[in-house]
C-alpha cells in the first residue's frame, strides 16, 4: 500500500509512475486524496474537541473548590453534551479511515524509474540469456511424454484423486522432486538463509498484508468454515512473520527459505500453456523472502537475481533474464526480474523465477519497521523470489536432458537423486 503521506506530496509523481503500468489513476488518486481530506478534518474536529473537553473537566473541578457550583453544574452539562459530539466524531472517523484504507488497497504498487512502460509481456526486456539451447535427437518428445514412458509422472491419476492440474509423481519423478528441494534448500542455506516452514494455510491480514488481497481473491482456494486461505506461494506466510514488528536496523538484511507446497486456481488458463507441468493448481516451491534496508534494497535484488541465476547454471539449463514492463508486473512490485528457461522439446520459455522488490508497500500494509540507530522508526523494504518453482524445473530438466538412452541427471543433482540417469 502506496503511504498517503507520499500521494498527498507527490500526487503527479504517482500518477505519471503508475502510467508505466498502462493505468490512468487520476481519479482515482483525487478520490483518495478527497478521502484523506475528510480524515483529517475529522481528526482535527475530534483532537479540538477533545481538549476543549479535557480543559473543561479541569474546570469543573476548580469551580466547585471555589464555591461556584452554577457554574460547575453549567459547565458539566457542556462537558456531558461535548462526550456525545466525541463518540460521534470517532465513529465518523473510524468510517472514514476505512474508506481511505479501502480506497488505497486498490491502488497497484508504483514502479521503479528503471522499470520500462508497457502493457504485455512483448514490451518486456531481455537483460541477459545464459547457455546453449540444446539440439536434441530425432526422436526428442515433450516431457509428458517422458513423464508416461519412465513413470516418472501420473497426470491421469490425479484428475481421477482430484482433478486437473493435480499430477502423482511416482518412483523417480517422486525422487526428482525430493531431490530438487532439497537442493535448493540446502544452496540457499549454504548461501546464508535461514530456513523456516511456515503453514500452509493462511488468514485474511496475512493475505491483505503482502498484497494477495483483495488483487488476487478469485485466483486462491478459499476454506469458507474456517475463513482461511491455500497459499499460492510461500511469499505470503514468510513475510507475515514480521507483521506488527519492529526490527533493528543492525539486523538487516533478513533472508529466509522456505519450502512448501502452492495452490492457485489457475482460472480462466487453458491452451497449450497448461500442457503437462506448465501450469498446475497444486506444486512444490522454495521461496527466498529477504527485510531489506531501504538504502540497499535494490543490491538485494541484484544479489537475489544472481543466486537463482547461480542455481539454473548449476542445473545445467540455459535461461535467459527479463526485466518486466510497468503492465506486466504483479500487484504489489515496484521492480522484478523473471528468469525463463528453455524448453528444447516445446521450443518455447518457461518462467521459472521472479525476484521482486515491493520496496515499503508490503511494509505499509504489514506494518514492519526498522528501529534506526538514530532517528525515527522507519518502514523496511521487502522483497522474495522463486528459488525455485519445480514444476517447469522438472519440465525443462526433462527435455533439455534427454537423448536416444534416457534422461540424464546433472552433475550438481546427483548426490540428491543417487542416480545418474532416468
Amino acid at each position: 500500500m502506496i503511504q498517503i503521506a507520499f500521494i498527498r506530496d507527490n500526487k503527479e509523481e504517482v500518477i505519471e509512475r503508475l502510467a508505466k503500468r498502462g493505468l490512468d489513476v487520476n481519479a482515482a488518486v483525487n478520490e483518495i486524496l478527497q478521502a484523506d481530506e475528510n480524515r483529517r478534518k475529522t481528526q482535527g474536529q475530534l483532537d479540538n474537541l477533545l481538549a476543549e473537553s479535557n480543559q473543561w473537566s479541569r474546570q469543573v473541578g476548580e469551580f466547585f473548590k471555589q464555591g461556584k457550583k452554577e457554574e460547575a453544574e453549567a459547565l458539566r452539562a457542556k462537558s456531558a453534551a461535548a462526550k456525545e459530539e466525541i463518540k460521534l466524531l470517532e465513529e465518523s472517523l473510524g468510517m472514514a479511515e476505512k474508506a481511505l484504507e479501502e480506497l488505497l488497497l486498490q491502488l497497484p504498487n508504483m514502479p521503479h524509474s528503471s522499470v520500462p512502460g508497457g502493457k504485455t509481456p512483448e514490451d518486456n526486456k531481455v537483460v541477459l540469456e545464459w547457455g546453449d539451447k540444446p539440439k536434441l535427437h530425432a526422436d526428442a518428445v515433450p516431457h509428458w511424454d517422458l513423464a508416461e514412458r519412465f513413470s516418472l509422472i501420473d497426470f491421469e491419476l490425479g484428475v481421477k484423486i482430484s482433478g486437473a492440474g493435480f499430477p502423482v509423481y511416482t518412483g523417480k519423478g517422486a525422487r526428482l522432486q525430493r531431490a530438487l528441494i532439497n537442493f535448493f534448500l540446502d544452496e540457499a542455506l549454504n548461501a546464508g538463509y535461514t530456513e523456516v516452514q511456515p503453514p500452509i494455510v493462511v488468514n485474511e491480514a496475512s493475505g491483505y498484508g503482502t498484497g494477495q488481497l483483495p488483487d488476487k481473491e478469485g485466483q486462491m482456494y478459499y476454506v469458507n468454515e474456517d475463513q482461511l486461505y491455500l497459499i499460492p506461494t510461500a511469499e505470503v506466510p514468510i513475510t507475515n512473520i514480521y507483521r506488527d514488528t519492529i526490527v533493528k536496523e543492525n539486523d538487516l538484511p533478513i533472508r529466509n527459505v522456505g519450502y512448501t507446497p502452492c495452490f492457485r486456481r489457475e482460472a480462466g488458463s487453458y491452451g497449450k500453456d497448461v500442457r503437462g507441468l506448465n501450469r498446475l493448481h497444486q506444486f512444490d516451491k522454495v521461496e527466498i523472502v529477504h527485510i531489506a534496508h531501504p538504502e540497499t534494497s535494490y543490491q538485494e535484488l541484484e544479489k537475489m537475481s544472481l543466486y537463482v541465476q547461480g542455481l539454473l547454471q548449476k542445473l545445467e539449463l540455459p535461461y535467459r533474464v527479463l526485466h518486466l514492463c510497468g503492465g506486466d508486473m504483479g500487484f504489489a512490485s515496484a521492480m522484478t526480474y523473471d528468469m525463463e528457461v528453455w524448453s528444447a522439446a516445446q521450443e518455447r520459455w518457461l518462467e521459472v523465477s521472479s525476484v521482486s522488490n515491493f520496496e515499503s508497500f508490503q511494509s505499509n500494509r504489514l506494518k514492519c519497521r526498522m528501529k534506526k540507530n538514530e532517528g525515527k522508526n522507519e518502514l523496511v523494504h521487502t522483497l522474495n523470489g522463486s528459488a525455485l518453482a519445480l514444476p517447469r524445473i522438472v519440465a525443462s530438466l526433462l527435455e533439455n536432458h534427454q537423448d536416444e538412452n534416457g534422461i540424464r541427471i546433472p552433475k550438481a543433482l546427483q548426490p540428491y537423486t543417487g542416480f545418474e540417469r532416468i
